[in-house]
């Protein structure tokens, strides 16, 4: 293998999903590209945003739990993840978080300007100017706490073939910038020595993990056999139904996901009615109507 191409998805949990779809959909801007369920749980949404077509790196997920208690990100866990917004968007997105009551705050990171501010469960999102984000829908980068920076710098430079690009300390943090070569969006993993003595907590507001992008079936295999090479041993390719997912835990801790980018979310509706019908997995179909009562209702900004 050479090098992963980049962030496929970002998963999260969430409390209820009304208030969740609300704020994506709303000042984020986002789309609701599929409205399924969790497919442990089938009483639970698991609701993915992007793009108008769910292009990989552009899709953050969330399983939204409506009694979830609050998470708390630490060492072992991604704390923040960021949208690259054009710099010409990056003022009226400010101004529009702000007039909705979301105030974000405002920093510089690697010479360019950050916006930081937390969604209604307190989840920390960013948005980061990039000259190069064609809009404001793709990931700029994911950041990872961990207590010891080196052995996750090693798997992500030696194994998924990132550069280590810079270093920046801020507030006592030692951030490490990585870049995925070549990756058009979600190309940054920011690796951060995380100095909090809390252990991390899962809960509503915190990452569930983080998914990297395969480009094809055969290539997910590839980089089955090169990580157990390196010593991680991953799961077997799981169906999602829009992508076949494997799953290991680097070594700090991190959930990571290989994800395939076929088959893609219009595999079971239209690219123009994405997001507006409940879609189940085939094993959950015969227990729709079910399904359909014990799930809360939803509406969505269009």
């Amino acid at each position: 293998m050479t090098h992963i191409p980049g962030i496929h998805h970002i998963t999260a949990i969430s409390g209820p999903a009304q208030q969740n779809a609300d704020f994506y959909t709303g000042p984020m801007g986002q789309k609701l590209v599929k409205k399924t369920v969790n497919f442990d749980d089938p009483g639970t949404y698991h609701l993915y945003y992007g793009d108008k077509t769910g292009s990989p790196g552009t899709i953050l997920t969330f399983f939204p739990f409506p009694g979830a208690a609050p998470g708390r990100a630490g060492p072992g866990m991604a704390s923040a993840f960021a949208y690259a917004v054009p710099p010409a968007d990056f003022q009226p997105l400010v101004d529009r978080l702000e007039a909705e009551g979301h105030g974000a705050l405002l920093s510089t990171r690697f010479g360019a300007r950050v916006a930081s501010l937390r969604d209604p469960d307190g989840l920390t999102v960013e948005v980061i100017e990039d000259m190069t984000a064609p809009d404001s829908h793709g990931f700029h980068s994911v950041t990872l706490w961990v207590r010891d920076p080196e052995p996750t710098l090693k798997l992500l430079t030696e194994a998924f073939g990132y550069q280590l690009v810079g270093k920046e300390v801020q507030d006592g943090f030692d951030r490490h910038r990585l870049a995925a070569p070549g990756a058009e969006r979600g190309r940054i993993v920011d690796v951060v020595r995380s100095h909090v003595p809390a252990a991390a907590r899962p809960g509503a507001g915190t990452i569930h993990h983080v998914a990297f992008r395969a480009r094809t079936d055969d290539e997910q295999k590839g980089w089955i056999e090169s990580l157990a090479r390196f010593g991680h041993r991953t799961t077997p390719p799981i169906d999602r139904n829009y992508f076949n997912a494997i799953y290991f835990r680097e070594p700090g801790g991190v959930l990571f996901e290989i994800a395939t980018d076929p088959p893609g979310f219009a595999v079971d509706e239209p690219v123009e009615s994405l997001g507006q019908a409940l879609k189940l997995p085939a094993q959950y179909e015969p227990m729709r109507a079910r399904i359909e009562q014990v799930l809360p209702p939803l509406k969505v900004r269009a």
